[in-house]
């Protein structure tokens, strides 16, 4: 399996570790990752806002240099892949803008390329080829599996379920983890809004925080790197600001995969995070 792959700007910054045990996964299952060159910014998470027609502009760029490639994309980041997905579709729906965004570039879109979420490559992987490579078991964590808003987006996204998405869970089934069911698997972080709203992002990223906690998590889980910012970093803010305790280290989806793969948890990125991970690794086996 192949993909030509978009890491986005945060997984080039802020989420190297996302990036590292993404590709480091692909490799131990097989899966190709060839990087777009001279990749753009997707536009996430202002563009939209702000220019619409910048804002398409952005990934249709990226989403032409993957038709030269060949190849469908694999965009790890949430942000990123809903707007490449945006975009795509947005194009084949207006040829009128097609013919703008096109003489903008000074390429052709053509509609061929399909774009995956991380999620959804792994799922066209399927869960036996998942378990092959599973050398230890996770039993005994508890994970409260975080999609987000931007994986669940109706009718845009591939997501199994948008009001119950299930697919998080099921790619986690082979590592024997103990996938909870709780009610804030969809709901929002607040992303960008920490940095123009930060008691509107303070408030959302606590609601998580607590209806994990409520579930009894041993962790959390995700698979966007601006969710991950926000409910890693922005914790001990949170249990400043509202006086709570929150301790629930924040794993990406890839780095539990890998652990269970057997992986070095240090080539995983483990040892990067805000709240320490190795509290929730201690409860495997208990």
């Amino acid at each position: 399996m192949k993909f030509a792959y978009y890491p986005g700007c945060s997984l080039k910054g802020t989420a190297r570790e996302y990036d590292r045990s993404t590709r480091l996964v692909a490799r131990h299952l097989g899966m190709e990752l060839i990087e777009i060159p001279d990749w753009n910014c997707c536009g996430a998470t202002a563009a939209h806002s702000t220019d619409p027609f910048l804002a398409l502009a952005l990934p249709a760029r990226v989403l032409a240099l993957a038709e030269d490639m060949g190849l469908d994309i694999l965009s790890p980041c949430a942000a990123c892949y809903q707007r490449l997905r945006a975009a795509s579709e947005e194009l084949k729906r207006d040829p009128e803008l097609k013919r703008r965004v096109e003489g903008v570039l000074g390429r052709n879109f053509a509609g061929r390329v399909q774009v995956f979420s991380w999620l959804e490559a792994l799922a066209q992987l399927g869960e036996e080829a998942l378990a092959v490579q599973m050398v230890r078991p996770l039993k005994g964590m508890q994970v409260a599996c975080y999609y987000g808003c931007l994986l669940v987006r109706p009718t845009l996204t591939g997501c199994d379920d948008a009001e119950q998405p299930q697919l998080m869970e099921k790619l986690l089934l082979p590592t024997r983890v103990e996938t909870l069911e709780w009610g804030g698997k969809n709901e929002c972080c607040g992303a960008s809004l920490i940095f123009g709203a930060r008691e509107v992002a303070l408030n959302l990223i606590k609601n998580v925080l607590h209806s994990a906690s409520q579930a009894r998590a041993h962790a959390l889980v995700t698979a966007c790197p601006l969710c991950h910012a926000n409910l890693d970093l922005r914790q001990q803010e949170v249990n400043q600001r509202f006086d709570t305790n929150f301790a629930l280290p924040v794993f990406y989806l890839s780095q539990l995969l890998g652990i269970g793969m057997g992986l070095n948890p240090r080539d995983l990125g483990l040892g990067s995070h805000y709240v320490d991970p190795r509290r929730a690794l201690r409860m495997v086996g208990s």
